[in-house]
């Protein structure tokens, strides 16, 4: 860490690759245990125990104990076969060493088990649940007094999460527009009726004295949505085929999932272009949506993205946020925003606190645009370095939030449910992550002097990385941007064909793959949707583009101890030492 960095002491909130906590940390569990035991002790001092000494001490209790130790002996074993994700020589994919409050958060709850479907299974996990969205929702950009969410297993069911509102919402509005047409002979445009937005649906509710309850029947979710295809087709003189979702091709593979899961079909998935740097096209988004208003399509929502899988580039969210605002103004279309934030939602933390050095004017714009979206997807378990699987989605309001209850009427909207069972995908869901979440931002803090300040410095040992070994092996070919904590890069010569260098990074990579001291991943950027990127990066070299694939080595900096000088020195020479070596093989073959 940089000396003028506040959170300098960074150190005491991870266990260290040498275990170098161990001492405090090992108290500070057995601390939570002997909370525990005490805990359940104290609560009910009349109840007799189930078990006395006498019984301890007989042969099948004692049996039991020693399956049990040895059990739990072989699991150690395999374990000691684990990827060893802790190490800074763990550079493969997004995961890293956990903060030691998120590593305890976890254990402590875990041990009380609440299940967040509801308050009856769960009285402060569901407590702590709605301070972290608040604390997410802040960082994000959100007024946290208006958003709401909840922790999910990951992104993608927090992606699913954010389909099934906008799913809600149009749905009301397309069974208003198909009601009015056959019941009242009132035919709205199509168009303009899907993205009517609340305030416009209340007054036609009015103006047409239409209950909430008469429109069940014209509901394409709550009847039969192959019929609601055909009246709508009837009504409207054109063959219907449903709603669309524009979502970058960069995409993370949820999204088609969640067009195949929601019943839009595969073909309702329309990819938004990218532009030569691998971001979304935000000329190529206006024309989709020109497109989805000339064939009578509805958009079920746009999709940024705010870290891609791949390599963490970050969408012009406010170019993107913009576009759908002039078009509210403009034509009263009120269309979902939607933030694929996964994994790029924690730089977040760089907006608050002292300004950050590593972000650059466009990239803070876009950050800055999240809270102005509708929804957002953020994965704790990922930049927030807290135990797998804890996702979550957060919404800027209520309204934004509401969807299907299974405890009413469809149609019924329900704001305020104090049971999430009923309006979460999930149906169980442990406080554990949720928990983990909140003692992060609680101790650690969610800003510069905190999270932000080790994010950063990953971002900046990243890029030390990069001039280290550009510097040292020329034919090293890095994938540009590189804004965040993501490197990908190829292996060629000046000149050389694409094909060559395709077959010389995989070579490379299995070596790598075949080395015990360091793991790497690889990404394949391939066909059309990255056809400008891979002109782009094999031009920079002179190469020849004779494939339609561009593998990649890829490399997460999540780890906070690239940051210490002794180990990315000892490190990256080591990796330089070995990509030197083995170029010239990989080449050749």
């Amino acid at each position: 860490m940089t000396p003028e960095n506040s959170s300098s002491a960074y150190k005491a909130y991870f266990l260290g690759p040498r275990a170098e906590n161990e001492a405090w940390v090992r108290a500070e569990f057995q601390g939570i245990l002997d909370h525990w035991f005490q805990w359940r002790k104290d609560l009910f001092p009349n109840d007799k125990p189930v078990s006395t000494k006498p019984e301890r001490r007989t042969p099948a209790y004692l049996e039991a104990r020693e399956r049990m130790a040895a059990g739990l002996e072989d699991l150690a074993d395999l374990l000691d076969g684990e990827l060893p994700k802790f190490t800074p020589r763990y550079i493969g994919h997004m995961v890293s060493d956990l903060t030691l409050p998120a590593l305890m958060g976890h254990f402590a709850m875990l041990l009380h088990n609440p299940n967040n479907t509801s308050r009856d299974a769960s009285k402060i996990g569901s407590i702590i649940e709605e301070q972290v969205v608040a604390m997410l929702a802040e960082m994000l950009g959100f007024a946290p007094e208006k958003a709401t969410g909840h922790i999910t297993g990951g992104g993608t069911v927090a992606n699913f999460e954010a389909v099934w509102r906008a799913r809600f919402r149009q749905d009301h509005w397309l069974s208003l527009v198909l009601y009015l047409a056959e019941e009242r002979g009132v035919k709205l445009n199509l168009f303009q009726g899907a993205h009517m937005g609340w305030a416009r649906f209340a007054e036609l509710l009015a103006e047409h004295d239409v209950l909430l309850d008469d429109l069940r029947e014209y509901s394409a979710v709550a009847t039969n949505p192959y019929e609601f295809g055909e009246r709508m087709t009837n009504a409207f003189g054109r063959p219907y085929r449903g709603p669309v979702m524009l979502v970058p091709e960069n995409k993370h593979f949820s999204w088609t999932k969640a067009a195949n899961i929601f019943g839009y079909g595969e073909h309702a998935f329309w990819p938004v272009p990218l532009d030569a740097y691998g971001k979304m096209d935000v000329e190529g988004l206006t024309g989709l949506i020109q497109k989805a208003q000339k064939e009578g399509r509805p958009i079920s929502m746009v999709v940024s993205v705010a870290g891609t899988t791949e390599t963490g580039e970050i969408d012009p969210i406010h170019q993107v946020q913009g576009i759908l605002k002039a078009l509210r103004e403009r034509e009263g279309w009120d269309i979902w925003h939607h933030v694929d934030a996964a994994y790029g939602g924690f730089l977040c933390t760089l907006l608050r606190g002292e300004p950050s050095r590593v972000l650059s004017a466009e990239n803070t714009k876009a950050l800055s645009a999240i809270g102005d979206a509708h929804s957002v997807t953020i994965d704790p378990h990922k930049l927030g370095y807290v135990p797998y699987s804890c996702g979550a989605i957060i919404t800027k309001d209520e309204q934004a939030y509401a969807v299907s209850s299974f405890k009413a009427p469809y149609l019924e909207r329900q704001l305020e449910v104090p049971d999430k069972w009923s309006t979460t995908l999930e149906g169980s869901r442990s406080a554990a992550g949720a928990a983990a979440t909140w003692l992060t931002g609680k101790t650690f803090g969610f800003d510069t002097a905190g999270l932000g300040g080790v994010i950063e410095e990953t971002i900046l040992a990243c890029r030390s990385f990069r001039k280290k070994v550009g510097d040292a092996l020329p034919f090293v070919r890095f994938l540009d941007p590189s804004e965040t904590n993501i490197l990908c890069y190829s292996l060629a010569e000046a000149g050389a064909s694409l094909k060559a260098t395709n077959a010389a990074t995989e070579e490379i990579f299995n070596r790598f793959v075949a080395c015990p001291e360091f793991s790497v991943s690889k990404t394949t950027l391939s066909g059309a949707a990255h056809r400008k990127v891979i002109e782009r990066h094999v031009g920079a070299y002179g190469g020849v583009v004779d494939d339609d694939r561009l593998v990649l080595i890829r490399s997460v900096f999540m780890n906070p101890f690239w940051r210490e000088l002794d180990v990315s020195e000892s490190l990256t020479a080591d990796i330089i030492a070995r990509l030197d070596d083995w170029f010239q093989p990989a080449k050749a073959a």
